[in-house]
């Protein structure tokens, strides 16, 4: 059993998420008093005693960078506050995709930001589906790190498919589609793509059969959804019966909704880790990730395993 009170707070882009998450793990949000000066700079100030409790802070670190430094001040101030623990519930972990040194003179970008939420005075934090898994090798403190396979799968099931195809639009993704097949008895195929810069596939590749098979591609997420809807063009040519697509995180930069919207994919379906304005494309179902934060949140107040909720 829990032997201290919890509270839970958030950022005020996640509020949306943390609302849903509070109500399934059955406490009301805490109140932060924020207070904005005429240049910009802000001040976050907790508006309830959290000393000797536990405190659980729920943000997702997308763009802008405020995003994260307003996390960065509301750790500070729990921990001045004299909270005994702060756990960071990152659905989604800015800056993932910085997570090696692949060029002269590049930064680990996820690294800075581990550093920077330990300094701050996390104790441990809570991610789901990190675009690399080395990066929980990045904090010292400990990292629950969940998978939307835990949502995802029973979805797919649901859809009662019949020759279904897992597929991954990556090289890098091949492992998590190959997890996904052996949970639900399907085959796999991959896309290989050749990039020349950022956000661009100049060509991809199919590694595969996907000849009057339904098709899903998995991902961990959709940025502009250019290498989904190439992937989607390929598998269509190739004689997929039908394509549709499940990435975690929903970033949706640039021209992503007229991207999906226009493609050949039957459906998109992301989680409200990080905001997603659905209403722009028809094709786009969200999936909450809220039931599965606020169980572990509970079972990590109350020092319980959590391992039941690993699919992959």
């Amino acid at each position: 059993m829990a032997d201290q009170l919890s509270y839970l707070f958030c950022t005020r882009t996640s509020r949306d998420l943390a609302e849903k998450i509070a109500q399934y793990y059955g406490k009301e949000l805490g109140k932060i008093n924020f207070q904005t000066f005429s240049d910009g700079e802000f001040e976050p100030v907790l508006d309830e005693s959290v000393r000797g409790g536990r405190v659980f802070l729920i943000a997702s670190t997308f763009p802008p960078a405020d995003n994260l430094l307003e996390l960065l001040l509301i750790i500070d101030a729990a921990k001045r506050a004299s909270a005994k623990s702060i756990t960071v519930v990152l659905p989604y972990f800015g800056l993932a995709r910085q997570d090696r040194k692949d060029k002269p003179r590049a930064p680990i970008g996820a690294k800075l930001v581990a550093n920077l939420l330990t300094a701050a005075g996390a104790t441990r934090i809570m991610t789901m589906d990190l675009h690399a898994d080395q990066i929980q090798g990045f904090f010292e403190i400990p990292v629950d790190h969940l998978y939307a396979s835990t949502i995802f799968v029973d979805y797919i099931r649901d859809l009662n498919l019949e020759n279904l195809t897992i597929a991954s639009p990556d090289m890098g993704g091949a492992k998590r589609a190959k997890n996904y097949a052996g949970h639900l008895g399907a085959d796999v195929v991959i896309a290989y793509k050749e990039r020349k810069k950022a956000n661009v596939v100049e060509e991809m590749f199919l590694i595969g059969d996907v000849v009057g098979k339904n098709v899903i591609l998995i991902d961990d997420m959709i940025d502009t959804a250019g290498t989904l809807c190439k992937a989607a063009d390929i598998l269509m040519e190739k004689g997929a019966k039908s394509v549709r697509a499940m990435a975690t995180h929903g970033v949706l930069s640039g021209k992503a909704y007229d991207n999906i919207e226009n493609s050949k994919l039957l459906e998109v379906i992301v989680t409200d880790s990080i905001p997603v304005k659905n209403n722009l494309s028809s094709k786009i179902k969200v999936l909450s990730c809220a039931p599965l934060f606020a169980d572990v949140m509970k079972m990590v107040h109350e020092h319980q395993s959590i391992s039941s909720k690993f699919i992959i």
